[in-house]
């Protein structure tokens, strides 16, 4: 499934984790056109340059090859169509009509912190060495059904100083990092219940009597809505809870059993009507044979399904809106032909030298 221009432009991740390998699909060149002058601008490396397991991701903590402090930054996110790594901390001064972004190195600058070593000197003092990976390895890449990402494991190959010759036979594997969680909202009090209201009882389930003894009457729900408007006469026993009063407006009408039994009906329906068809024409069957005439029944009773499917349909079809948008309509078109109407009976010619009045006309004026 080919990318959009705006996941493209949303690649920098914060994810250590390989969901896909969609970053090695080539990019359409027309995504690199700007549309106008405040477009931002797509940038992607060749396919063949790109990096397909990325051993160093947001967490890990990493020099910048060619520094000669020998900093150590931590790795902020990553970007993987540009082989770009950005890191924590260091802030790019805004130039003009670019915002200020973390500063971003290539991914083959960057070495990778392994641990912290402790080194004797001539002197006898005891000094911190910093050992770095120079070259990392992949090993057993595979799906994680579970996890739903792929893993392998990250092997040293060779370090700065070079740690992995004298631990020849043991491979070094690095741990993955683990993602930042993002620190919880503080909750507010103001939205918080109190407990009074908590233990509050606000409802009283209904009693329901025994089996045993007389029946209860059934609680009317005409009789109650009908109170709602009128309220002197008292048609409906109180006693009862308004659950029962209202159950058919409370309940659900889409529920999986209301529709399989509306389905049901219907399905029944239809049988019956088939049956009353068939019966109707064996009644009359006349010189067919019984095979002919239960045929033409069904011929007959398929009609009448197909007649009532676009009755229905087009019941359905008329709507409040649109027979409200049919009245006005009407009405316009009721009102033009009206206007019309006027204006050719009050129309009224001028008399003019090119005009000739017949004979008739003539002596019932005279």
């Amino acid at each position: 499934m080919p990318f959009s221009r705006f996941q493209l432009l949303r690649a920098t991740t914060r994810s250590p984790w390989t969901r896909d390998f969609r970053h090695l699909l080539p990019v359409p060149k027309h995504f690199a056109i700007k549309q106008s002058f405040y477009d931002p601008g797509i940038k992607a490396v060749r396919v063949k340059d790109r990096i397909k397991f990325w051993n160093v991701v947001p967490g890990d903590r990493v020099c910048i090859r060619g520094d000669g402090s020998g900093t150590i930054h931590e790795v902020l996110s990553i970007n993987k169509f540009t082989n770009r790594v950005y890191l924590k901390g260091t802030i790019r001064e805004p130039t003009k009509g670019k915002m200020p972004v973390n500063r971003s190195v290539h991914y083959s600058k960057c070495q990778l912190l392994i641990k912290e070593m402790e080194k004797k000197t001539e002197s006898g003092t005891v000094e911190k060495v910093h050992v770095f990976a120079r070259r990392i390895g992949v090993r057993d890449p595979h799906w994680n059904p579970e996890f739903r990402r792929f893993d392998w494991k990250r092997v040293v190959l060779a370090s700065i100083p070079a740690h992995v010759r004298r631990t020849a036979g043991k491979e070094i594997v690095l741990p993955w990092p683990e993602p930042e969680t993002p620190p919880k909202p503080k909750p507010n009090t103001l939205l918080d219940t109190s407990s009074e209201t908590v233990l509050k009882i606000t409802y009283q389930p209904p009693t329901f009597q025994p089996r045993g003894k007389a029946k209860s009457v059934v609680a009317d729900e005409n009789a109650y809505i009908k109170t709602l408007f009128n309220p002197s006469p008292r048609g409906f026993d109180e006693s009862q809870p308004m659950e029962l009063h209202l159950a058919k407006e409370l309940s659900n009408p889409h529920s999986r059993a209301k529709k399989q039994a509306r389905w049901q009906a219907a399905r029944r329906r239809k049988s019956e009507l088939l049956k009353k068809f068939v019966a109707r024409e064996l009644l009359n069957q006349g010189d067919r044979t019984a095979r002919e005439a239960r045929a033409e029944a069904v011929f007959k009773w398929r009609q009448q399904m197909e007649e009532e499917r676009k009755a229905e349909k087009k019941r359905r079809w008329f709507t409040a809106d649109r027979l409200a948008k049919l009245a006005r309509k009407g009405k316009r078109k009721q009102r033009k032909a009206e206007k019309q109407k006027e204006k050719l009976t009050q129309l009224v010619l001028k008399d003019a030298p090119n005009q000739v009045i017949p004979g008739s006309l003539k002596q019932r004026r005279a």
